[in-house]
């Protein structure tokens, strides 16, 4: 296989994320950072309070970049990604278990929610090769509409264990899918990733989407 011009490493252990990826031309190096994610959160709420939804994202997204950039270079840029649902004004991150996925989807159904997805790109090239050593990111937020789910289908759901897997306790391109039932924003940032978002991050750094697909899918 041929290489793309400017080699994107994805922070994220997210088969979602890496299918949507190459679906759209790109085959990133995929190296899963080590970040304790409620560690960076207590930090946060001591130096800053609480944090909003949308916020809290894109510290984790930023803290999984940043972890696997500092750590041993083997791509020029790294995305990190990190997805919330806001309910109620609350954060929903995965459930821990089944009894809360299953507590979770009975304050869901028949309502609306907000998926956000924060996004950070570190560029790690120098100078000599084009680099900005830039840091940049944001967060991209869908609403998601969900059906009036019966009991029985809350807990034959649950059963799966695909909402235990997954920030909000359910998919659009899996078996969730199913009990979605309209979209307001990108699809892609539901699944995980933003793809406009990512095209406009990369810009930041001087990169081009077509930069980071590899050749033969042009």
């Amino acid at each position: 296989m041929t290489t793309p011009r400017v080699r994107l490493v994805l922070a994220s252990a997210s088969p979602a994320r890496l299918n949507t990826l190459q679906h759209a031309g790109v085959e990133p190096i995929v190296v899963v950072s080590e970040v304790d994610e409620d560690r960076v959160l207590a930090e946060a709420l001591d130096r800053y309070g609480p944090l909003e939804p949308v916020d809290t994202a894109l510290l984790l997204a930023r803290a999984k970049a940043e972890a696997v950039a500092y750590g041993e270079r083997v791509g020029d840029l790294v995305l990190g990604c990190d997805s919330v649902l806001e309910l109620d004004g609350e954060v929903h991150g995965k459930p821990l278990d089944a009894p809360e996925a299953t507590l979770r989807w009975r304050a869901m159904r028949g309502r609306r929610g907000v998926l956000h997805t924060g996004h950070w790109l570190v560029d790690e090239r120098d100078d000599a090769h084009g680099g900005s050593r830039a840091s940049v990111g944001a967060t991209a937020s869908t609403v998601v509409h969900f059906a009036a789910l019966s009991d029985a289908e809350i807990e034959a759901y649950v059963a799966t264990g695909e909402p235990l897997r997954v920030a909000g306790a359910f998919t659009v391109d899996g078996l969730g899918g199913a009990f979605v039932t309209g979209i307001e924003g990108d699809h892609h940032n539901v699944v995980g990733i933003s793809l406009p978002l990512v095209r406009e991050l990369l810009a930041d750094v001087g990169v081009g989407w077509f930069d980071v697909v590899t050749p033969h899918v042009r």
